[in-house]
This record gives structure tokens, sequence and C-alpha cells, in this order.
């Protein structure tokens, strides 16, 4: 990591305190997995669907 982004992390942890900026992490890393499932349960259904 860069010495900027570091330091913009920490300064964002003493401004919005620690919980709240693991929850957005989190639901940054969640939505683009989220994203490849849905596009992989789409796949899969058009499989079935020319299957059936």
């Amino acid at each position: 990591m860069d010495g900027a982004v570091i330091d913009e992390v920490i300064r964002q942890v003493g401004n919005m305190g620690f919980p709240a900026l693991l929850a957005i992490y989190l639901l940054t890393r969640f939505e683009k997995k989220l994203d490849e499932l849905m596009e992989i349960i789409k796949s899969l259904s058009e499989i079935n669907q020319k299957s059936s």
C-alpha cells in the first residue's frame, strides 16, 4: 500500500470509527462477490433452460 493510502485509512478510522470503516469495507467486498454469483446463477439458469 502507498503511504498516502495508509495515512488516509488511519485518518478515516479516527473520524468514522473502526466498526463503520469495517462495515464499508466488507460491503464493497461482498458486492463484488454477489455480482459474480448473480452472473453464475444466470448462466446456470440459461444452461438449465436449454437442456430442458
